[in-house]
C-alpha cells in the first residue's frame, strides 16, 4: 500500500536519489535527537523552577485516581460531544449538500450561502456566541450544546462539500442513463447519484472524525468539561500542569491514531466488498476420444493404482493439452506397444507415416 502511494505521489528515486534521501534522514534524525536532549536538559534543570522530570510531579498525573476522577470522565465527555456532533454533521451535510445540487435555483442559492458561511466562521467564535446565547436563554448545559452545535455547523459544511464533490465526480453517463429511463433530475439525484457519492465519501468522512475529536478541545475555553479541561483541573490541584497535559496529549494521539487507521482500512474493505467476482478463465473442452485426453485419463489411473510409487509409468505425464501433442503421444504409445492402429508396424514405417 505504501509503495503504491509513493509511486503515485512521485517517481521512484534512483540510487543517487535514495542515497541523498538516506543522508537527509540521518541528519534530520540526529537534529531531532539533539533537540529532544536539549528539551529534557532544560526540563531537568529549569532556570527558575522545579525539576519537571521529577517523579513527584509525574506520580499524581499517572496514578489510578487521576484516571478514574479526571481523565476518563473527561474523555467520555469528549466522545459524547464528538458522537453527537458527527451524527449532526452527517445530517446537516446531506441536507445542504443535496440542496446545492437540486435543480431549484432558490434552494441552491440558500444552501450555498449557509454552507459557505459555516465554513468561513471560525469554530471557536461560533462556540463563544452559542455559549452566551444559550446561557442567557437559560438552556441546561450551555457549554455542551454550544460545542456540539458549532462542530455540527462547521463539519456539516465540510460533509456537504464532500457530497457535492462526490456527485460531481460521478460519470456523466449515470445521469444521462437515468434521464433516458424517464427519471427526473431530482429522482436521478436522490436515487442514483447521491447513494454512490455517500458510499464514496465514507473514508473522507471518517477522516473528518479526527477533526471533530480535536476541535472538542476548544470547548475548554467556554468551560466545557472535556479531556483537556479535566487535565488542566488536575494539574492546577497538584501544580503539575505540564505532566497532566502530556498525558492528555497522549490520549488524544491514541484516539486520533485509531481513527486514522480506520480511515485507511475502510477503503480497502469497501473495495473488497464491492469488487466484482473474478470468473476463472474459460478452457476449451477436450473431446472424449482426443489422444491427449486418453493419455491424461491413463496417467490419472496409474496414479490411483500406484499412489506411493511402484513401477515406472507407461504413459507420459507431459503429454497433456490439446491435439498439439498428438504426434509425441502416438510415438510414445507405439514404442510402448499400446497403439493398436500401428501394432505390427516397424518403427521406421510408423515414423514415416507420422511424418
Amino acid at each position: 500500500m505504501a509503495a503504491n502511494e509513493s509511486a503515485v505521489l512521485f517517481d521512484q528515486p534512483g540510487p543517487k536519489g535514495r542515497r541523498t534521501i538516506r543522508i537527509v534522514n540521518w541528519i534530520a534524525g540526529a537534529v531531532f535527537a539533539v533537540v529532544v536532549v536539549l528539551i529534557l536538559m532544560r526540563l531537568h534543570n529549569p532556570p527558575d523552577g522545579e525539576n519537571q522530570l521529577s517523579w513527584e510531579l509525574w506520580k499524581p498525573a499517572l496514578e489510578a485516581e487521576a484516571w478514574t476522577d479526571f481523565y476518563l470522565p473527561g474523555l467520555w465527555m469528549t466522545v459524547q460531544a464528538s458522537v453527537v456532533a458527527v451524527i449532526g454533521s452527517v445530517v446537516f451535510g446531506l441536507v445542504f449538500g443535496i440542496g446545492r445540487l437540486l435543480p431549484n435555483p432558490l434552494l441552491r442559492a440558500v444552501s450555498a450561502v449557509i454552507v459557505e458561511f459555516c465554513r468561513a466562521v471560525p469554530v471557536l467564535l461560533m462556540m463563544i456566541f452559542f455559549w452566551r446565547w444559550f446561557a442567557f436563554a437559560g438552556l441546561a448545559s450551555p457549554s455542551y450544546w454550544a460545542v456540539v452545535l458549532a462542530l455540527v455547523l462547521y463539519n456539516g459544511s465540510v460533509v456537504a462539500e464532500l457530497v457535492r464533490s462526490g456527485v460531481g465526480n460521478l460519470p456523466n453517463g449515470q445521469r444521462e442513463a437515468s434521464l433516458a429511463l424517464g427519471l427526473t433530475e431530482t429522482q436521478s439525484l436522490m436515487q442514483i447519484e447521491v447513494p454512490q457519492a455517500v458510499f464514496a465519501m465514507l473514508p473522507a468522512a471518517v477522516t473528518q472524525l479526527v477533526v471533530v475529536v480535536k476541535d472538542t478541545a476548544l470547548g475548554s475555553i467556554i468551560m466545557y468539561t472535556d479531556l483537556l479541561q479535566e487535565s488542566r483541573r488536575l494539574g492546577s490541584m497538584y501544580f503539575n500542569i505540564l505532566q497532566t497535559l502530556v498525558v492528555a496529549a497522549v490520549v488524544y494521539f491514541i484516539v486520533c491514531w485509531l481513527l486514522s487507521r480506520l480511515a485507511e482500512w475502510l477503503p480497502e474493505h469497501m473495495q473488497r466488498r464491492t469488487a466484482a467476482p473474478v470468473e476463472p478463465e474459460a478452457v476449451a473442452p477436450i473431446a472424449i476420444m482426443d489422444p491427449s485426453n486418453v493419455n491424461q485419463i491413463a496417467v490419472a489411473k496409474e496414479v490411483e493404482e500406484r499412489p506411493f510409487g511402484g513401477a515406472p509409468r507407461q504413459y507420459h505425464v507431459h503429454h497433456r493439452g490439446t491435439n498439439a501433442s498428438i504426434r509425441n503421444w502416438r510415438r510414445t504409445r507405439y514404442e510402448q506397444g499400446y497403439d493398436e492402429y500401428q501394432q505390427g508396424k516397424g518403427g521406421e514405417d510408423a515414423e514415416q507415416e507420422e511424418r
